[in-house]
């Protein structure tokens, strides 16, 4: 019999692509010449690098204002990342050949981002790195608050890989440094990447911090019929994330 964590993966079904998904060598050879680049143009300061996994998949999950968002994340982390991004930026040109040299995963939300969630299945059955921005998108709101609320794609990849570490990540200053839907950049604009502490989805749903059931009460949820056991899972989804989403406003989110 299988035990309550693998019923909860199974229960979001989703499955991988089984196409391989290596690390690509331009983008390691691009983690090695772009930081010092972009260090000489910022003013990057990073917290809780202790905080990072050394192994395992990882799930790396943060506030999003600004382009410069992924490439602070991934120089902090030091390991190659693969983001969930847009269709759009796989349309043409420079983009689109930086985004497929490195490995990003193409997300048609349109389509609601399941192909999407599949390709990250991928990176992370072979204990990879996913960053993820809960947003979907780069907020585009005038003035503060910027965080807005989060979308349950990212509970759902939780709770497939419910013993992978998914880490909340404030970003503050970032949009001042390069504003939506601005050209304008403003170099040396003080940065900081904040790393909090890890949690897996197994943790979460056990902890009376979080859904407070025991493993037995989780296996009992798969006597259900098909639509109480989904129904269910879309509360874990949602309260999973809307607890995501006030970590990172608590750490400091603008």
């Amino acid at each position: 019999m299988k035990d309550a964590f693998s019923m909860l993966s199974d229960a979001t079904g989703l499955d991988g692509t089984g196409i391989p998904r290596p690390i690509p060598i331009f983008y390691r050879a691009l983690m090695a010449s772009l930081p010092p680049v972009v260090r000489s143009l910022t003013n990057v300061r990073y917290l809780g690098l202790d905080r990072l996994p050394r192994n395992g998949p990882v799930i790396l999950a943060g506030n999003h204002t600004s382009h410069i968002d992924p490439i602070v994340v991934i120089m902090g982390a030091r390991v190659p990342v693969r983001y969930l991004a847009k269709t759009e930026h796989f349309n043409g040109g420079f983009t689109k050949f930086v985004m497929i040299s490195t490995g990003q995963i193409d997300t048609n939300r349109e389509s609601g981002g399941i192909e999407a969630l599949s390709s990250a299945v991928d990176v992370l059955s072979d204990d990879g790195w996913m960053g993820i921005f809960p947003e979907g998108t780069r907020s585009r709101r005038a003035s503060p608050p910027f965080l807005q609320k989060g979308k349950t794609g990212i509970a759902r990849l939780a709770a497939r890989f419910p013993h992978a570490s998914v880490v909340p990540i404030c970003i503050r200053g970032a949009r001042k440094f390069m504003e939506p839907g601005k050209a304008r950049i403003r170099l040396f604009t003080p940065i900081e990447v904040e790393f909090g502490e890890p949690i897996t989805f197994s943790k979460w749903i056990t902890s009376s911090k979080g859904f407070n059931l025991t493993e037995a009460e989780i296996i009992q949820i798969f006597d259900s019929k098909p639509e109480k056991i989904q129904q269910t899972m879309g509360k874990l989804y949602r309260r999973f994330t809307d607890q995501l989403m006030a970590t990172l406003k608590n750490m400091g989110a603008p």
